[in-house]
């Protein structure tokens, strides 16, 4: 049974779409790229750098420049556009209850997976909230993020990542964890298998069971 249990946050434990796309369509919008909000749900999860080079060819200067302007409208509006996916708050305050070790391992900036947490009430069920450092495009790559959130596992060989994307699987597999991929989030059962999801939950009942009953 898992003893530390590592969530990703985006498309995991909030439905983040709104705040994010309108955050990169405002990006884009500054370089004359116009996009419709259901085009940019890729960009949930993966960092902001990488996706901006993978699907748009931006050069680094150009990632640096679309960054600011994404937290010039995140900051001020896209933060708080999301909210937390029915039966998170429960499931969380269950596994708190069962004694587990809750924490977060996001590639949202930090200081931003903090204010989102403490904004919707969730923040009181983590030991550690772990995000991309300011500015550290090495740092903010998923693997980087679960190792920093290791340093506070009782247990590595009972810790488990949870997260949507294959992003999340092929860090939790870079640093030796199994990752249950969630199909209630952004990325597809095929996605999530193909990048070597250890478990597949369908939707919060199913994650129930995995975290609690396992």
């Amino acid at each position: 049974m898992w003893k530390t249990i590592l969530f990703d946050l985006d498309g995991t434990l909030t439905d983040s779409a709104p705040g994010i796309t309108n955050s990169v369509s405002y990006a884009l919008a500054h370089f004359g790229i116009h996009e419709e909000p259901e085009n940019l749900l890729k960009f949930i999860g993966p960092p902001l750098n990488e996706s901006l080079a993978e699907f748009y060819g931006f050069s680094p200067e150009r990632t640096t420049e679309a960054i600011t302007v994404f937290r010039e409208y995140f900051v001020e509006k896209g933060w708080c556009e999301n909210a937390p996916y029915p039966g998170v708050a429960e499931l969380l305050r269950d596994l708190q209850a069962a004694g587990k070790q809750l924490m977060v391992a996001t590639s949202k900036p930090e200081v931003q997976a903090v204010r989102i947490l403490k904004h919707f009430g969730l923040a009181q069920y983590f030991d550690h909230i772990c995000g991309a450092p300011p500015d550290n495009e090495e740092g903010a790559k998923k693997s980087s993020i679960i190792r920093r959130a290791l340093e506070w596992a009782e247990d590595l060989s009972q810790t488990v990542m949870v997260g949507d994307r294959r992003h999340d699987v092929a860090g939790a597999r870079e640093t030796g964890l199994p990752c249950i991929g969630v199909l209630y989030g952004y990325g597809g059962r095929e996605e999530l298998e193909k990048a070597g999801a250890a478990f597949i939950a369908e939707d919060m009942d199913q994650l129930r069971e995995l975290l609690l009953n396992r």
